[in-house]
């Protein structure tokens, strides 16, 4: 079936974004979620072919790998999803994409990867907003610096949320703040803070469990890791949660209550607000002697970029670019490959 894919998850914000970009850059998957009624109504709107199962339907989903090439996966959690379609994917020969931020998520896939090298399979997680543009960002510094010991990445003009993401956050919260030191992922009591400077003079920004504590360290080998995000009014209620507070929010029962109040809220941002919303990344890396570089890269909003990645990612996949085993953006692509989206600039500050 050489040239299908499918997207799992087309009917949550993200997925109908993406499908939505793939008709109009004349891309033609198949949709495919659990709920029937939801994806038959996105599929109708671009004439677009769908099969309705859960990820617990190991038939069905099998049948349905079979007649794709490969899969761009969007339905999270993906600390409970990303499992099931990666191996069914592994066991139909079928590339595995998706657009997870979850460090051990991560991790579970590059513990995949001598098993999907023997099936001849990609899989590469992370190919939205996370974490295309940071890795791409990562790989650009250890080319610069290619004696780097420590990476910090900084990310500023995330906007709203969508529902799905809100939720993936709201489970982390027990973890801690994650980071790499050393080559191993550690969780700290408190966030480490510091100002970074994206573009308009220093801003209070806090260290953030993100996805390139894992990937970063796959991409560049660089022992010592922390991703800082701008601070925020709801950054600092959860940096002032401590291992109490942070330990109460992960409670099944106030799981349940945050996660309700989610679902209360707007399904993400408007057409709107991703057009004239924009991200900034500052890549900082540092050697043994303290010599230290500083690049900065500008994106289109997350959610806009994630819908552009993922479907250029995928395009190169289905044509024949894909490398077989854990893999990613940047290994695959080289760093350069962030900027050559519209919108997509980068800046050396120093070095």
């Amino acid at each position: 079936m050489s040239g299908k894919f499918m997207i799992y998850g087309a009917t949550g914000y993200t997925g109908k974004l993406v499908a939505r970009t793939a008709k109009a850059l004349g891309m033609r998957p198949l949709l495919a979620g659990r709920n029937e009624a939801r994806l038959k109504s996105v599929a109708g709107q671009h004439g677009f072919e769908y099969q309705a199962f859960g990820l617990d339907d190991r038939q069905a989903l099998t049948a349905a790998l079979s007649q794709v090439d490969a899969v761009l996966h969007i339905a999270g959690p993906f600390a409970h999803t990303s499992r099931p379609m990666r191996e069914a994917c592994i066991s139909t020969r079928t590339h595995y994409l998706d657009i997870t931020g979850e460090i051990d998520v991560f991790e579970a896939c590059a513990a995949a990867d001598v098993e999907a090298r023997e099936a001849g399979v990609m899989v590469m997680p992370g190919v939205g907003f996370d974490v295309v543009p940071s890795d791409c960002l990562a790989a650009h510094m250890k080319a610069r610096m290619p004696d780097a010991v420590e990476l910090t990445l900084a990310i500023s003009g995330l906007g709203r949320m969508s529902r799905g993401t809100a939720k993936t956050g709201v489970e982390s919260i027990g973890k801690g703040t994650r980071v790499r030191r050393d080559g191993e992922i550690v969780a700290l009591g408190s966030p480490p803070r510091r100002e970074v400077d994206f573009g308009q003079g220093p801003k209070p920004a806090i260290a953030v469990g993100w996805g390139d504590v894992a990937t970063a360290y796959h991409s560049t080998g660089i022992p010592n890791i922390t991703v800082y995000f701008e601070a925020s009014p709801e950054l600092e209620r959860m940096a002032s949660l401590g291992t109490i507070g942070r330990w109460f929010a992960s409670t099944g029962f106030m799981q349940r209550r945050l996660k309700d109040a989610i679902e209360k809220q707007p399904e993400g941002p408007t057409d709107a607000e991703r057009r004239e919303g924009h991200a900034v990344l500052v890549g900082e890396a540092v050697n043994e002697a303290g010599d230290r570089i500083v690049s900065r890269l500008r994106t289109p909003e997350g959610y806009t970029l994630t819908a552009m990645t993922s479907l250029e990612i995928m395009r190169r996949t289905l044509a024949g670019r894909a490398v077989p085993g854990f893999q990613t953006p940047s290994r695959v692509f080289g760093p350069d490959f962030i900027v050559e989206f519209e919108g997509c600039t980068r800046r050396d500050l120093n070095g």
